[in-house]
């Protein structure tokens, strides 16, 4: 899904000719399969088994089409990929959200593993499947905001020759990748099959808008256009909602 948009030579072309840069490419394997064995121990450990067929399908959709993604941007954007890679975050409002965030992601999925364990209350199989296709879908919608907007990073930051964005996506809301991350992380616990952890995962709506506000306020400081762009793209996150 992800990579339909791209040519599949394209894609392989720099892995052929070896100018892959090897220091980039050590960096995003060693943080890719740091978050697989982060997050399996987060799932499996509480669950008390492998053999728990949810917590294996939110891995397949979370971190295949993450490799996927990862190999398309080292050929085609090694420079976006570098960026989404820093996480060092200057603000130390948004180190506080950094914070929260991963309160919220460690609470839900020890609890979404307690319950398989102690066999609490679950949605039907098929609510944990249909997650899993709008969480693909998610995906893509993620994908398409890092194709659209080659100033993202992973911290709060205005970049050198940074411009606005208005298009796109970027005409519809003015944060659509955390518009995707919201619905990313709202279908976790839904592919987990878990009304508890859905309900801690609500915690995210007033984290990532305390991010989005801090943001704005850097970006309308430091970003030449983007209060006039406020003014054309009224919705933060959700059209005619905020």
């Amino acid at each position: 899904m992800l990579v339909s948009a791209y040519d599949v030579d394209a894609i392989l072309k720099p892995w052929k000719g070896g100018r892959v840069d090897r220091k980039l490419l050590a960096s995003a394997l060693a943080k890719y399969v740091a978050g697989v064995v982060l997050m399996g121990l987060l799932l499996f450990v509480p669950a008390g088994t492998l053999g728990w067929w949810r917590g294996w399908l939110l891995m397949a959709v979370l971190f295949v089409p993450m490799f996927v993604a990862g190999l398309v941007m080292m050929a085609k954007a090694p420079d976006l990929l570098r960026k989404r890679l820093d996480a060092r975050e200057q603000e130390a409002e948004q180190r506080t959200v950094l914070a929260l965030s991963a309160l919220m992601f460690v609470g839900a999925f020890v609890l979404t593993g307690l319950g398989h364990r102690f066999d609490w209350p679950t949605f039907p199989s098929w609510v944990s499947w249909a997650g899993a296709v709008v969480f693909l879908l998610a995906y893509a919608l993620y994908a398409e905001v890092l194709r659209e907007n080659e100033y993202l990073s992973r911290t709060v930051e205005v970049q050198q020759r940074q411009r606005v964005i208005d298009t796109g996506l970027y005409g519809v809301v003015r944060h659509p990748m955390y518009a995707a991350t919201l619905l990313l992380f709202m279908c976790m616990p839904v592919v987990l099959g878990s009304p508890f952890a859905c309900v801690v995962m609500l915690a995210y709506v007033p984290i990532i808008a305390k991010r989005i506000r801090n943001e704005e306020q850097v970006l309308e400081r430091e970003l030449a256009g983007y209060k006039a762009y406020e003014r054309r793209v009224r919705w933060r996150l959700v059209p005619r909602l905020w």
